[in-house]
């Protein structure tokens, strides 16, 4: 049987604006597809505090395209796919609010109302903490936290030995 999915990440620069993603495809175990860019978001604006998560400012996206230009990019690797993020309510919500920008369906992508969680699946494991450089450390899985292509490499690989 052939499994395939796809887990993503988005950083933001404020609430729900993205201004990085990190996309992941897997097949049968192995990484066939990965893609990241930057995203310049409304206004080229971001709060102060997650530029000291990701480290991402407005000098990184004042020259990139924004949401609606990269979205043919991200429609193209997750249209129709089981999606797994860590802590998929947070990446499904900016994902949703974002496409709501900018007046883009979320039913044209195909994809399930609710994605496959990697932090409740390692809750539920018993991880204290699951967050996502807790189960990485754990399982020996290399990861560059808050770097949104590593991210998602680093959920998908938990998502595969879950």
């Amino acid at each position: 049987m052939k499994t395939l999915f796809t887990a993503i990440d988005f950083e933001t620069a404020t609430r729900h604006h993205i201004c990085s993603v990190g996309i992941v495809t897997f097949e049968n175990g192995e990484i066939i597809d990965e893609y990241h860019a930057l995203i310049k978001p409304p206004n080229n604006e971001y709060n102060w505090h997650n530029i000291q998560v990701h480290g991402i400012t407005q000098r990184h996206t004042q020259n990139v395209p924004s949401f609606n230009e990269i979205y043919p990019e991200i429609k193209k690797r997750i249209h129709g796919k089981i999606l797994v993020a860590h802590n998929e309510s947070f990446d499904r919500n900016v994902l949703t609010k974002t496409m709501k920008d900018y007046n883009i369906e979320y039913s044209e992508l195909n994809i399930s109302e609710k994605w496959q969680c990697t932090l409740k699946i390692y809750k539920a494991k018993g991880y204290k903490p699951a967050n996502l450089n807790a189960c990485c450390l754990k399982n020996n899985i290399q990861l560059e936290h808050h770097q949104a292509l590593s991210d998602a490499r680093a959920c998908g690989k938990l998502f595969l030995i879950a």
